[in-house]
C-alpha cells in the first residue's frame, strides 16, 4: 500500500491539472477584415489581406445578392443610395469602398482568399427579403465557395434561420453558426449548428448558454467586442472565438490571459 499511495495521488493530481491544460486558448475573428488601417476598408480585399497578415484564426465579411443573382461583400444594404438586393449588378460595379476599392463581387474576395493560406473565411450572409431568397442566396454561395475550392476554409453565419438551415443541408462538412440571439444552444443542436455566434449583450442575458452550449460539443463566438473589459468578461465566460474590430489588441489580451 506504501507503493500505491504515492502513484495514486500522482493521478490525482495528473486528473485536476489535466482540464486546464487542454482548456484552448480562444480565438480571434477580425470583423470585416482589418479595416482600421491605413488603406484599407471594411469588406475590402485589403482588410482580408491584413487579417491574414496579423494571423487572426479568421476574417468576417458580409455578402448580398444583386437583384441579378450576383454576389458582392458589403456589409450595409446600401451603397452610395442604391439598394443591392434590388439593383443589377451593373449599377453597382463601379461604385468605390472608402479606400478606393471598386465594391468586391464574391468571386474576386473568394480568389484572393484562397492565396491567403491558413486563415479561416467567415462568410456571413446577409438577411434577404424572403425565405425562398435567403436560400437562394445560401445556395450560391456554397456553390461559390465549392468551385474557388475554399470549403474547408469557410464557416457560415447568418442571422437567417432558412439560410442557416439551407448551409447545413448544402454544406454538411462545414461549420455553421447563428446570429440572431434567440435560440438556446439545445435548440441550435437540434437544428445541427455547430454553435452560436451571439452579441455580447445577449452572452450576458444568458451566461449559462457559454457552459450548456460546451456540455452540448457546440462553440461560441461573440461579437461584436472592442471593449477590453468586455473582452476578459467573455473570456471569462468561456467563449472561444472573439469577433472584433480590434483584432491586435484583443490577440494581446488573449495572450496575456493564459499566461
Amino acid at each position: 500500500m506504501k507503493q500505491v499511495k504515492p502513484l495514486f495521488i500522482l493521478f490525482l493530481c495528473l486528473w485536476t491539472v489535466m482540464p486546464l491544460a487542454a482548456k484552448k486558448k480562444a480565438e480571434v475573428i477580425a470583423h470585416r477584415g482589418y479595416w482600421k488601417q491605413e488603406g484599407s476598408a471594411q469588406n475590402s480585399i485589403r482588410a482580408l489581406e491584413l487579417a491574414k497578415e496579423i494571423r487572426v484564426y479568421g476574417s468576417e465579411f458580409d455578402v448580398h445578392l444583386t437583384s441579378d443573382n450576383v454576389a458582392v461583400v458589403f456589409h450595409d444594404n446600401e451603397i452610395q443610395g442604391k439598394t443591392i438586393q434590388t439593383t443589377p449588378y451593373a449599377e453597382l460595379k463601379d461604385l468605390k469602398l472608402s479606400n478606393g476599392e471598386c465594391l468586391p463581387t464574391l468571386e474576386q474576395y473568394l480568389t484572393r482568399a484562397r492565396s491567403l493560406d491558413g486563415m479561416r473565411l467567415i462568410f456571413e450572409l446577409k438577411a434577404h427579403a424572403t425565405p425562398e431568397r435567403n436560400r437562394e442566396a445560401a445556395r450560391l454561395a456554397v456553390e461559390w465557395v465549392n468551385r474557388m475550392n475554399l470549403e474547408k476554409r469557410t464557416e457560415y453565419i447568418t442571422f437567417s434561420l432558412d439560410a442557416g438551415k439551407e448551409f447545413i443541408r448544402l454544406a454538411p462538412d462545414s461549420e455553421v453558426y447563428y446570429l440572431n440571439g434567440e435560440l438556446s444552444p439545445k435548440e441550435l443542436k437540434e437544428l445541427g449548428f455547430a454553435g452560436l455566434d451571439y452579441h455580447y449583450d445577449v452572452m450576458r442575458k444568458h451566461p449559462e448558454w457559454f457552459d450548456e452550449a460546451h456540455r452540448l460539443g457546440l462553440k461560441v463566438n461573440v461579437w461584436t467586442v472592442d471593449d477590453p473589459a468586455v473582452v476578459r468578461e467573455m473570456l471569462a465566460g468561456g467563449a472561444d472565438y472573439i469577433t472584433t474590430n480590434q483584432p491586435e489588441e484583443v490577440q494581446e489580451i488573449i495572450t496575456s490571459a493564459a499566461e
